[in-house]
């Protein structure tokens, strides 16, 4: 094969890659979701990470306000269980796919809902404004006012409770 031709068949691979993912954002996922941890869900056998959100993680402890401590991200994934079961299927609008492959996605209930939004309203995570630009500012700040979930008492941001954990920067 000469150079030419070979420029022209890598273009084309280069073409058709390029093309699959920015088809990417146009597509979403409908199905059962289920729960992985408070900000990643699983819907026919492909992981889901919500865009925008960081949910403390499983065993990630956040103050009660009562001078106790509870395993926060548990609590997190449970009330997400309970959310998605009360209106069945999920539908993700595809953002990206992050380094470990995940899709990131904005999900929605059946009902509309925005499953995202809900998260960080109900003080279940936060808006992680490295990717979400602000987008859950305010729905943060009301469940910051309310004293819900995470709110109500003392907690390390999950981001830098992964880098605590691991012994690694934060990246918030």
């Amino acid at each position: 094969m000469k150079i030419p031709q070979l420029l022209s068949a890598a273009a084309a691979v280069i073409v058709s890659i390029l093309s699959s993912y920015s088809s990417l954002a146009a597509e979403a996922i409908v199905g059962r979701a289920s729960v992985v941890d408070g900000d990643t869900i699983e819907i026919r056998s492909q992981r889901i990470r919500l865009h925008g959100v960081d949910a403390p993680e499983s065993w990630q402890l956040c103050g009660d306000g009562d001078g106790g401590s509870y395993r926060c991200g548990r609590e997190a994934a449970i009330a997400l269980e309970r959310f998605l079961a009360a209106s069945r299927p999920a539908r993700c609008k595809i953002i990206e796919r992050d380094r470990y492959g995940r899709f990131v996605a904005t999900c929605f209930r059946a009902d509309g809902r925005e499953i995202n939004r809900w998260l960080v309203a109900n003080g279940n995570a936060v808006d992680w404004e490295k990717y979400s630009g602000g987008h859950y500012a305010d729905v943060q700040e009301a469940a910051r006012s309310k004293g819900v979930g995470i709110w109500r008492g003392k907690f390390q941001l999950p981001c830098e409770a992964r880098a605590a954990h691991t012994r690694r920067e934060p990246s918030c």
